[in-house]
């Protein structure tokens, strides 16, 4: 029974029963809150029939109201203490909950996948829209359904109470509330597209901030602003045609309804002329119909804010709907053999990274790919580690494919350094100590030197303890390399991953940092992605990859002789250097 509502409303089976309890809280709260109309109810009864039958009229005295008025005080406190807890403070533990589950989602997804996704998509989806269903779902949602199912309540009891003065009381509901579910295609679509822009606006913002520095070296102020300013107009644009479209239908609804009042009065007296009633009954109608249409009017609020909600959700799919990767937690591979068996790769389904890709990097032996840029190699060196799952082939470690290892038991076998360095807003001690959790203090300046990393650290203000700013903007980019290097030092895995460790070091620091890494790599299976030449003259085994496709493979000795690809690069960069 709670699977259809888990299903539209994105909730856990959890937060279905809390939504189902909090729901029929707010409906009896609802009913507390005409406790007030009930005292009217029991004084004008009482009352009129002291007019009317002074003689037979049986009165209660003050006590007994002021009785009444505490044990319906009572029951509305009580009432709406329960309610507030269902919705309130059950919503915001469900919100919690989403989030953390989402947090689990990312953490299982393809380590790829934040390359694809804009940083202020994913940063949109964890917080804002996180917080539209939070404040929607304790303000809104539970209220709609409770509100109505009180209406019901109320008009099954009206029309066996009156059934005339009930029909001419409630008979603009129904129309009314087809004019906004008739809208809801409307509203919808001006929802999506207001949700649309507003991400357009949070991504130019984004990319704003990461390329500020393009932005100032190419005088590009202008250009970016006038960019911005006329995505915020379209964004105004769709929120000012969104609300008018929203507010129109609603606020028609609302006027719409206001004619029950008119047709209470109408067939009131009438059935006053008639005497098919009388003046208590067309009292309380009176009185129903001044505050009946309040709460109704709330059902349509809030049900154009469940349109509202309803892209949110969609959003919250599409992010459960993703495939994690999966796999045993246990691994013990016999070896670090890393074998490519016949792999081929696409991203998206769209063109071919890499096709039939086979090769064995070996234990202890380092193997370099290398090639002419767009060649697969990175591609090649993330698929060995998991970052994504190939579409063909295998990827063997130690004989094991690692399609059937859960990703984090798998990388704790690796040690990658990137040529993108990302370091984070802390020390240079916390920062390398990344590499290896619970490391002493003593073994990350013991890396820090094999990476040769002292020479500028002892220049800090504060050494090891300088924090370094967000992505280590105070230091240079040779720096921030070498903390890299010096991570993966500390992490001491069997297998190293290399993507052009040395790209941002000058020759002298190069040549130093090559000894370090021939510390790292000892006895290990290495891949290192390399564009220059002279960076992999020490190397065991070289893949040529182009196009996707090995083109080449064997030791430098070999491929020398042959005369190939290899060659071909040789000379190129031996021509370019001259």
């Amino acid at each position: 029974m709670l699977n259809p509502l888990q299903r539209r409303l994105a909730l856990s089976s959890r937060g279905a029963r809390d939504f189902v309890k909090g729901t029929l809280c707010t409906a009896f709260l609802n009913f507390s809150l005409m406790l007030p109309a009930v005292y009217v109810f029991v004084f004008l009864d009482e009352y009129l029939r002291k007019i009317l039958e002074p003689e037979s009229a049986i009165l209660n005295g003050l006590g007994y109201y002021i009785f009444l008025s505490i044990a319906f005080m009572t029951t509305t406190w009580l009432v709406a203490i329960s309610q507030y807890r269902s919705t309130f403070t059950a919503i915001y533990k469900e919100s919690a909950n989403r989030r953390l589950s989402l947090a689990e989602k990312l953490r299982k997804l393809p380590l790829a996948f934040f390359g694809e996704k804009n940083l202020s998509d994913l940063t949109s989806t964890i917080m804002n829209d996180n917080t539209d269903l939070e404040h929607t779902f304790s303000h809104a949602v539970p209220q709609l359904f409770a509100s109505m199912v009180t209406l019901l309540v109320i008009f099954v009891a009206l029309f066996f109470y009156q059934p005339v003065l009930s029909a001419a009381l409630f008979w603009p509901v129904p129309f009314a509330g087809a004019l906004i579910i008739l809208s809801r295609n409307r509203q919808m679509k001006s929802n999506a597209f207001i949700y649309d822009k507003k991400r357009v606006v949070s991504e130019h913002i984004q990319e704003g901030l990461d390329t500020i520095h393009e932005i100032k070296s190419y005088n590009l102020e202008n250009m970016y602003l006038t960019s911005l300013d006329k995505k915020l107009k379209n964004y105004e644009r769709g929120l000012i045609r969104g609300e008018l479209a929203t507010g129109v239908l609603v606020n028609s609804a609302h006027s719409f309804l206001k004619l029950g009042i008119v047709s209470v009065i109408v067939v009131g007296a009438m059935t006053l002329q008639n005497t098919t009633a009388d003046i208590f009954t067309f009292l309380v109608f009176l009185l129903v119909a001044s505050h009946i249409f309040e709460p109704i009017n709330e059902v349509f609020n809030n049900l154009a804010a469940l349109f509202y909600l309803d892209v949110r959700i969609n959003r919250m799919k599409e992010m459960d709907a993703l495939p994690l990767q999966t796999g045993r937690i246990e691994f013990n591979p016999k070896n670090f053999d890393i074998e490519f068996d016949n792999v081929s790769f696409s991203y998206n389904d769209e063109k071919q990274v890499i096709r039939n890709v086979s090769f064995i990097a070996r234990q202890g032996q380092t193997t370099a790919l290398i090639g002419p840029s767009g060649g697969g190699k990175s591609t090649t060196a993330r698929l060995a580690a998991r970052f994504w799952d190939v579409d063909h082939g295998r990827i063997l470690l130690g004989g094991e494919d690692i399609a059937l290892v859960d990703p984090e038991t798998l990388l704790q076998y690796y040690a990658v350094v990137f040529q993108d360095v990302v370091l984070f807003n802390t020390t240079i001690m916390e920062n390398i100590r990344i590499g290896k959790q619970g490391a002493t203090d003593d073994d990350v300046i013991r890396v820090a030197r094999m990476a040769q990393c002292e020479s500028f650290i002892n220049l800090l203000p504060s050494g090891y303890q300088t924090v370094i700013g967000e992505n280590g903007g105070t230091l240079s980019g040779g720096e921030r390399q070498r903390i890299s290097i010096a991570r993966a030092l500390l992490k001491d895995a069997p297998i190293v991953i290399l993507d052009e460790a040395t790209a941002s070091l000058d020759v002298e620091n190069e040549t130093i940092v090559q000894k370090a890494i021939s510390e790292l790599i000892r006895n290990k299976t290495v891949l290192v992605i390399a564009h220059r030449m002279r960076t992999i003259g020490n190397v065991d085994k070289i893949v040529v990859l182009k196009n996707g496709q090995v083109v080449e493979s064997g030791n430098p000795e070999d491929l020398k002789y042959k005369k190939g690809a290899f060659v071909q690069m040789l000379r190129k960069q031996n021509i370019e250097a001259v």
